[in-house]
């Protein structure tokens, strides 16, 4: 399973905004777009002094627009580029709107139901997790965090996970977060369940599908 290994944080600056990528760390000064809200490398910083990040956007061509969008999905779910083109091609063959379809399967995957739950501060860090064997599924370990969940799926933390310092205190920790309506979960037995897929109104909204469907559909 291949994956970026570089400073995420680069990735923030170069979308131009905070995609919440370390989990708690971007919440606090410590977070590096706080200290460079520029495009990395010496063009960002020269672009943020000659006018801002705004102005250098506002020169940006259709397919520049569409490139951001798919581009910065692919960033915010962590997702290398061959599965994100799968992922689009699967939504593809799906009943009803293509972006949609592909939100949904996103949303769908594992490691960010685990994320959403409240189980992880990050998806990376839910990734991290089900590919070291802490949760189950329907009853069944796991470790595979692309695994697409459906209605009905329950998701639990392994029993012999459940004696581990960080799944004693993530009580408290899931308590703080907010669990989409498209998904049920009990704290007190740190077990979610997957009632349906989700809407639209309850993904990103300032995620742009129809401009992911446009990146895709002239190549």
């Amino acid at each position: 399973m291949s994956k970026r290994i570089g400073p995420v944080c680069k990735l923030c600056r170069r979308e131009g905004e905070k995609l919440f990528l370390k989990g708690d760390r971007c919440f606090t000064p410590k977070c590096s777009f706080e200290k460079r809200d520029f495009a990395p490398g010496q063009h960002g910083r020269m672009a943020s002094r000659g006018g801002g990040r705004g102005n250098r956007r506002g020169r940006e061509s259709d397919y520049g627009r569409q490139l951001r969008a798919k581009q910065r999905a692919r960033r915010i779910y962590g997702l290398m580029e061959r599965q994100f083109r799968r992922y689009y091609k699967v939504s593809l063959k799906r009943r009803g709107l293509t972006g949609l379809n592909l939100l949904q399967i996103l949303e769908s995957r594992l490691d960010n139901v685990i994320y959403r739950l409240g189980f992880a501060s990050s998806r990376a860090q839910a990734r991290l997790l089900v590919t070291h064997g802490h949760f189950i599924v329907n009853g069944r370990r796991t470790d595979v965090p692309s695994m697409l969940l459906k209605d009905g799926d329950e998701i639990a933390i392994r029993e012999g996970s459940q004696d581990l310092t960080y799944f004693k205190e993530l009580n408290t920790f899931a308590e703080s977060r907010t669990a989409p309506e498209w998904l049920n979960r009990d704290i007190k037995k740190m077990v979610g369940v997957v009632q349906r897929l989700p809407e639209r109104a309850e993904i990103d909204g300032s995620l742009n599908e129809q401009l992911i469907v446009e990146y895709y559909s002239r190549r």
